[in-house]
């Protein structure tokens, strides 16, 4: 057991336990746990928080990728450009629909590089999907420049980035869709799967409404055949509870980070800097060292759980070997896959674990 946990769901259900199990009974006493005004509920507030228009709850952050680019038009024998070091469900997503991935290198801070991005357009291209990897937004400003110039469209991978922001913009609002995902490790999490998809588009709304319910436009006619991918009701009403906190949950969640950022060796340990122009809500707080896997065992012994995502590139993994990659198409992604540990950043943190957790680090590196 752990000292130090690199999560802790048990914390956050004690201190939550006594105002959740009335909502949860709230839901399960009314009989109606699918597609109720609790989920309508969660739609508004998630879009509040987007600053979108609409908000369509799923059961997955994956489906959201998938709905959303369906709902962009993406078809088999398109491109959308995307980088490798993400979770697989963003390249998988793609490939769901019959198009291709085409990775691009990443930034020192571990997201898109967009200077890159230009030379991996081709006449297939359809759209460009960065990742908010760790909660730190991409550089969207270059980003949305590259696909106006070229007519593409955007769709933001922002699971790991709800409440993150860049140029005081939330993540979600800058592509035509915004995906987000709130599994339970999630800074917004549900207590099971869940996701949901924001857009300002009232087309696309439309069009992953019915993809998310069989395509039915009411109990007996079906407008296109769709998929069942509804956030139910409990998880919903959980979400909404949550939703509530979830500005404390990014501030205690940075103040551990800049806790780290004082702490940590530089000298022996990379950290992104932080920008001004972005708002970082760290979902996970990740290092760059060098004999990474020794230092995780070191940590181990003296009670701190790590992780490491994501210590396989996508490109490397065995499901893409038919996209054609080798090693060392992706320097630099490839050379932080060997480096990066991911630190306990969780909330339920004190001040003095972090300052433990940093001391041992610096110590052990």
């Amino acid at each position: 057991m752990y000292k130090i946990p690199y999560v802790n769901l048990v914390a956050q259900w004690q201190e939550e336990k006594e105002e959740l199990l009335p909502i949860i009974e709230k839901v399960l006493a009314s009989g109606q746990y699918i597609s109720t005004s609790v989920v309508e509920e969660f739609e508004m507030n998630a879009a509040k928080i987007c600053d979108t228009k609409h908000c369509v709850a799923l059961n997955s952050g994956t489906d959201a990728l998938v709905f959303g680019l369906a709902a962009l038009g993406v078809r088999r024998g398109d491109e959308v450009i995307t980088p490798p070091n993400s979770f697989v469900a963003s390249t998988s997503a793609i490939t769901h629909l019959g198009a291709k991935p085409v990775f691009v290198d990443v930034l020192p801070d571990q997201n898109i590089d967009p200077s890159k991005i230009e030379a991996a357009i081709t006449k297939n291209t359809k759209a460009i999907m960065p990742v908010h990897l760790t909660g730190r937004m991409s550089r969207m400003d270059e980003i949305r420049d590259i696909a106006a110039k070229h007519n593409l469209q955007i769709i933001e991978d922002s699971a790991q980035a709800i409440g993150s922001k860049y140029l005081n913009i939330p993540s979600g609002k800058w592509g035509k869709v915004g995906c987000f995902s709130t599994h339970p490790l999630k800074n917004l999490n549900a207590c099971g799967d869940g996701g949901f998809l924001v857009t300002d588009d009232d087309e696309i709304a439309e069009k992953v409404k019915l993809l998310r319910t069989h395509g039915m436009i009411d109990r007996n006619t079906v407008k296109h055949f769709g998929y069942v991918s509804r956030m139910d009701s409990i998880q919903a009403a959980i979400l909404n509870y949550r939703i509530n906190k979830l500005h404390l949950v990014s501030e205690k969640r940075r103040k551990n980070a800049e806790l780290y950022y004082n702490l940590l060796d530089r000298n022996k340990i990379f950290i992104p800097d932080q920008r001004n122009e972005e708002y970082n809500t760290f979902h996970t707080f990740v290092i760059q060292v060098e004999n990474r896997d020794m230092l995780k065992e070191k940590l181990a012994a003296v009670g701190i759980e790590t992780g490491i995502h994501y210590p396989i590139p996508i490109h490397l993994q065995p499901a893409s070997i038919n996209l054609g990659y080798k090693l060392g198409d992706f320097k630099i992604t490839e050379n932080q896959a060997t480096r990066i540990l991911t630190l306990p950043v969780n909330q339920y943190l004190t001040e003095k674990e972090v300052t433990e957790i940093a001391h041992q680090v610096n110590k052990l590196s």
